[in-house]
């Protein structure tokens, strides 16, 4: 009788594990999903700010440090590597630079008229919030893995099967404050 009590808790023990793993195999999945559902909003809005540039360009060939801020900023997020928080910040910035060139319209009426300019403006907006959307999908998927992983018992295996904490998808303190303290200029 007491074999089978042993072999039953053995039994219930191994069965957890195996529910245990599977279920953080699902949210690790669902992470991992939701940071390329971000990848695919991100891709859109980089391939979107050449066009919106041509068109500014032809309107507002003097401003060509704001568009060269944003050529770099698009070229820094396109390459920026090191994980989630570094190119949440590379993006980030992104944004801070399409703030400016978008602003621009306001000094140049021809510009904010050109159908192109809007529909691209358009366009953009649509992108944003989708991203911002997927941003928060991604987080709350972040949120629920790293709970899980932290807790107990899961907790006590976890990092040895190989489960580690994710970043959030965040722009960052630094490039919040940069926001809210240089929010874009318009100059007539």
């Amino acid at each position: 009788m007491g074999t089978w009590i042993f072999l039953g808790i053995i039994v219930a023990i191994v069965l957890w594990l195996i529910v245990t793993y599977n279920g953080l195999v699902g949210l690790r999945q669902r992470t991992n999903q939701a940071f390329a559902d971000i990848d695919v909003q991100l891709k859109q809005r980089h391939d979107l700010i050449p066009n919106l540039i041509e068109t500014v360009k032809g309107y507002a060939a003097h401003e060509k440090s704001t568009l060269d801020a944003v050529v770099q900023a698009r070229n820094a997020a396109l390459t920026a590597g090191g994980g989630t928080g570094q190119q949440a910040q590379a993006e980030g910035m992104l944004g801070q630079a399409l703030g400016r060139l978008l602003a621009l319209s306001e000094a140049y009426p021809d510009l904010k008229a050109n159908t192109n300019f809007l529909q691209l403006q358009t366009e953009l907006g649509n992108i944003e919030n989708k991203l911002a959307a997927a941003r928060r999908f991604f987080n709350n998927a972040v949120s629920e893995y790293n709970a899980s992983i932290q807790a107990f018992p899961a907790a006590l295996f976890s990092r040895a099967m190989g489960f580690v904490e994710r970043e959030f998808f965040d722009v960052g303190a630094d490039v919040r404050k940069q926001l809210d303290a240089a929010p874009p200029q318009v100059k007539f």
